[in-house]
């Protein structure tokens, strides 16, 4: 099952994000607390953590995109069980 990845709330005072880098690519296994990418918020470097165990299916933006809370940023394979 596909789960999606959106864009958290990081800072109070910004809807809208520098993204960074990706820590984790397609592919890899990704553990609940994993790194997976880092946005700038703020002149500050953030790290969003995945909420699922599972593998990395597909990245929906790229270094050096603009995003805002809520877009749509990833999608984890996890498993039924």
């Amino acid at each position: 099952m596909l789960k999606e990845v959106h864009m958290p709330k990081l800072s109070p005072k910004s809807d809208d994000y520098f993204f960074g880098e990706w820590i984790k690519k397609p592919g890899e296994a990704v553990k609940q607390g994993d790194i997976l990418f880092e946005v700038e918020t703020d002149k500050v470097i953030s790290q969003v953590e995945s909420e699922e165990n599972g593998v990395l299916k597909e990245q929906k933006v790229a270094t050096g995109d603009t995003t805002k809370v809520g877009d749509l940023v990833a999608t984890i394979e996890v498993s039924d069980s």
